[in-house]
């Protein structure tokens, strides 16, 4: 049986960034497994979608997670990506939701 996990890489990097507004593209990918041009895919996404945003801080990017956007699933548009992470990532995140 191949490798699978319950978050697609979309929702572990919005982890990541949970714990670390200002993890780079190259720890970013590092992290997942996947390329940096995957990463920055990602991040764009993210961005494009409303899910994050981003400001530099200095020669590096600072991302916010924007807690109240509903999630994707049409399913689930009754929760938050806040939420969400807030389960997932625990108290010490500084998503200000636990």
């Amino acid at each position: 049986m191949g490798r699978w996990g319950f978050l697609s890489n979309h929702g572990r990097v919005l982890l990541l960034l949970a714990h670390d507004p200002g993890m780079r593209l190259r720890d970013i990918a590092a992290s997942l497994g996947i390329t940096e041009r995957s990463a920055f895919g990602i991040i764009t996404d993210l961005t494009a979608a409303g899910y994050i945003s981003k400001r530099k801080d200095g020669r590096r990017n600072h991302y916010q997670i924007e807690v109240h956007q509903p999630l994707p699933e049409s399913t689930s548009r009754e929760r938050t990506v806040g939420e969400v992470l807030a389960l997932l990532a625990g108290p010490d995140t500084g998503l200000g939701l636990c």
